[in-house]
């Protein structure tokens, strides 16, 4: 029993409070149990006591009996009679009880001095706890609990015995006669007796114990049969001298316990073994079924689509992959404190089965993150394709619809090829009108081809709709080359008609002169106001907002043209006045007139501060975007060098001055701190995701993408996992093999001395220097070498050529302390079996536990001597397969 266990289990008896008054029965009882139980150790020194109030007031017996029961001299006692001088005498003894870690509370000389029975009696509890009961132990359970299990195990078989307390249970006087049966059967026949003699049953077992055993009789059978309840303190005293008395059994029991304790971790180590394959396989089969998606890269080519599988993919980051990489840490966990657990009770080392490995899982989850990873890439990707693929058909519509109202409107005109009923200056006229059509024919030729080339983009990017796209260009190509015959047919029919016409109206010649191309200009710079754009920076809308506000200036020089073209139109209308001319004041050379010229031009008015709305907008959404791109920098900025100083303090952690302990402490205090964090990774992917929605891709304010910093996490989080796992793995270590704390201290600082490069691991060289550091002599000659050598095959058996942490402190460890083996299994079973080389099933079953006796009957094989009774069994074969060195 530990100081700690013992002193827990003291402290209780502050109950002897100064003015509390005992039970009068339960004081009867106690004071005739303690006073027997004095006297049985006074006789060895030839004195006794009567009144045990009143033969120790003076101190002198007092520190008699503790000098018997302890084997120590407390010093010579005060010879005088007066006050003084008994109070120095119990003082001693008292001091005395002090020094062996007893607390005493409300227990002082001056009251055993005046015969307090009371105290006096505590006093003798506190002893008989420290001295009869504190050094009994069972399963490392305190003496009180030891006690009680004792009785309970000895008393097991027998019937009508139930053991539960130290009052009740001991009332009928069986379970006293079932201890003294359990040790010495030929003193009583158990048989005989009933559970409705008590007080004949008492007698028999106190008569017993005193005349075969030298126990005293301490209790009274009188009083344990009148009382309602028997004293609990005078029961555990005289029960403790059965313990003494019968100790010389203990050490069947003691075997007993060895196999438990040795089967007990067995189970403990089947059960995490089936735990760690039962967690292979089903994070196995959650990759196995999960990669195939990641690594599909199929598409419909929507945007509905495609943004259904971005929501499906940010659910797997958020839901989903943070609990299967909780549940790789767990069984990266389990395997790291199997193997522990088995290498510091001299088991094989655990091998999963085939594809289960440790480096299985890894290989397969790194294999699950680079999927990942790609279907990332691909989804982004994707969607800047579909956008730009969006952007591209609509402009391909808006030039068409302009086209196709061109082209009807100009093809009703070319099919008029009757010229007879005009004029020579209206024919003249149409000839130019025509020449003017052709003009601008050539003009349309590139606004053709702009299309056409629209439409080869999309076929080539594989736009979803890309069959309308091609009927709807070849539609436009095939009237595009009608309208050419149409054009080169009328130009013909003019030409034959031209030969009779002469007269030419200058007026309107210098209309076309200025209208066309103004008219032209109109058209264009229409097709600038309304044509489509796409920016991604606030620079990019800035320089369009420039070339905007320069066009707007522009506008009054083109309002003095336009004002010029009007003035010749009014020229013409004064002269068909002047001469009376009413087939004139139409322009015979242009389909271009002053009305269509006004109309474009205030239709083009309007525009202007229609662009000038859509470029504010464009540019409002540029800056939300900035605004976002800013946020999410400060935001990666803090998290990213939080990430990388926590995972320098993790490692400057490992390995620094300290106990085990206090490392242990400042791992799970970084562990806090990174779940504490995590609300700031959350909210960094809310930013980033809505990065992501608003088509950002880029941000020059920050060096951190999501992905860098999702990969730190990550690894902060399993570094911290891992660090912690292999800190409980040490602190086991030492404390199962019994190293204090100062010798694995000294085992870390000479490795890390040596361990130069921080890679937590030794070359051959720095090794050796290491063990000499530790005091192992490894003399410089042929047998010191040959003595390294040994221990390199121990501590680098797969010959890597280096020696890792781990590996030097198990040899450390098997060097110096006592470990289990399986001659020390095979010995305890020879206790049990008494010498014999085989081992009855009743004796199994008597001397261990049920759940531990079945354990045993279940795995062990037949005994094949021929000396052995039916049913015995092979307990050699199964303590070496415990320990992996037989082929059970």
């Amino acid at each position: 029993m530990s100081g700690g266990a013992n002193q827990d289990y003291m402290e209780p008896e502050n109950e002897w409070e100064r003015e509390a008054k005992l039970d009068p029965l339960w004081e009867k009882q106690q004071k005739k149990t303690f006073t027997a139980w004095c006297n049985s150790h006074l006789r060895k020194v030839h004195t006794q006591i009567e009144k045990i109030e009143e033969d120790f007031q003076d101190g002198l017996k007092l520190m008699l009996l503790l000098e018997v029961i302890s084997g120590e001299q407390l010093g010579k006692p005060d010879k005088g009679k007066m006050r003084f001088h008994k109070i120095a005498n119990v003082n001693k003894a008292l001091q005395f009880i002090e020094s062996k870690g007893v607390k005493l509370v409300n227990i002082g000389a001056e009251e055993i001095v005046d015969g307090n029975l009371r105290l006096t009696l505590g006093m003798i509890w506190t002893i008989i706890l420290r001295f009869a009961i504190q050094d009994i132990s069972v399963e490392e359970m305190t003496a009180k609990e030891g006690l009680l299990l004792w009785c309970k195990r000895k008393t097991a078989p027998y019937k009508n015995v139930n053991v539960q307390n130290f009052h009740m249970s001991f009332k009928d006087g069986l379970a006293f006669c079932a201890l003294i049966h359990r040790h010495r059967p030929d003193l009583l026949d158990y048989g005989k007796l009933s559970r409705e003699n008590a007080l004949t049953n008492l007698n028999l077992a106190f008569d017993v114990a005193e005349k075969h055993l030298d126990i005293p009789r301490m209790l009274d059978a009188d009083d344990m049969v009148e009382s309602v309840k028997p004293d609990e303190r005078s029961v555990m005293a005289y029960v403790s001298s059965y313990y003494h008395a019968f100790s010389g059994a203990q050490q069947a029991e003691t075997a007993a316990n060895r196999i438990c304790k040795v089967l007990k971790s067995n189970q403990e180590n089947e059960k995490l073994m089936e735990e760690y394959e039962k967690l292979a396989s089903d994070l196995l089969k959650w990759i196995g079924v999960t990669r195939p998606w990641l690594e599909d890269r199929s598409s419909d080519g929507t945007s509905a689509t495609t943004q259904q599988n971005v929501d499906k993919f940010r659910d797997y980051r958020r839901a989903q992959k943070p609990d299967k990489l909780d549940e790789k840490a767990k069984l990266e966990t389990t395997f790291n404190s199997l193997q522990t657990r088995l290498r510091l009770s001299n088991r094989p080392a655990y091998l999963p089965s085939e594809g289960k490995l440790v480096t299985d899982i890894v290989n397969a989850w790194k294999g699950l993150e680079n999927a990942e990873k790609g279907y990332e890439e691909w989804l982004l990707s994707e969607l800047q394709r579909l956008e730009r693929l969006d952007h591209l058909a609509k402009k391909f519509r808006h030039k068409c619809d302009l086209h196709e109202q061109w082209s009807t409107e100009i093809t009703e005109a070319l099919k008029d090829k009757n010229f007879t009923k005009y004029r020579l200056d209206e024919v003249r006229a149409l000839k130019k009108q025509h020449e003017a059509f052709e003009s601008e024919l050539a003009a349309h030729q590139d606004r053709v081809e702009e299309i056409a080339a629209l439409a080869a983009e999309l076929n080539k990017l594989g736009y979803y709709d890309i069959k309308s796209i091609n009927d709807r260009c070849q539609k436009v190509c095939g009237h595009w080359d009608s309208l050419r015959d149409l054009a080169g047919q009328r130009k013909t029919a003019l030409e034959n008609t031209e030969k009779a016409l002469e007269k030419i109206d200058q007026l309107h010649l210098e209309f076309i002169r200025k209208a066309l191309p103004f008219n032209n200009w109109l058209d264009s710079t229409q097709d600038d106001l309304l044509d489509l754009f796409i920016v991604h920076s606030t620079d990019e809308i800035q320089s369009l907002i420039g070339a905007h506000e320069t066009f707007k200036k522009s506008l009054s020089d083109t309002d003095r043209s336009f004002n010029e073209i009007v003035h010749i139109c009014n020229d013409v209308k004064q002269l068909a006045q002047q001469h009376n001319l009413t087939n004139c004041i139409v322009n015979p050379y242009t389909t271009v007139s002053e009305q269509a010229l006004r109309n474009k031009w205030e239709a083009l008015k309007k525009l202007v501060p229609d662009r000038d709305s859509r470029l504010q907008s464009e540019l409002v959404r540029q800056q939300n975007h900035e605004q976002l791109r800013r946020q999410f920098a400060l935001k990666a900025n803090m998290v990213g060098q939080w990430i990388e100083s926590h995972l320098d303090s993790e490692g400057s952690i490992v390995g620094q001055k300290g106990s085990l302990e206090d490392q242990l402490g400042k791992l799970r205090g970084i562990e806090k701190e990174i779940a504490t964090f995590k609300p700031n990774i959350e909210e960094l992917d809310r930013y980033n995701q809505a990065a992501q929605e608003a088509m950002i891709f880029d941000n020059s304010h920050t060096p951190y993408t999501m992905e860098t910093l999702r990969v730190g996490w990550e690894q902060l989080q399993t570094s911290i996992v891992r660090s912690i796992n292999e800190t409980e793995n040490q602190i086991l270590t030492r404390d199962s093999k019994g190293i204090s704390g100062q010798q694995l201290e000294d085992y870390r600082k000479s490795f890390f001395h040596f361990d130069k490069a921080g890679k937590r691991r030794l070359e051959p060289n720095e090794f050796r220097a290491c063990l000499i550091s530790v005091g192992y002599k490894i003399t410089d000659n042929k047998q010191g070498e040959a003595d390294f050598q040994r221990i390199m095959s121990i501590v680098d058996p797969n010959k890597l050529g280096y020696v890792t942490f781990e590996a030097f402190l198990d040899f450390m460890t098997r060097e110096n302390a006592d470990v289990e083996t399986s001659e020390q299994l095979l010995h305890s079973f020879k206790i049990l079996a008494n010498d014999k080389p085989f081992i009855t099933p009743d004796v199994l079953q008597r001397e261990l536990p049920p759940e531990y006796a079945e354990y045993c009957l279940q795995r062990m094989l037949p005994y094949k001597g021929s000396d052995a009774p039916p049913g015995a069994l092979d307990y050699t074969t199964f303590s070496t397969s415990l320990y992996g060195e037989s082929d059970l």
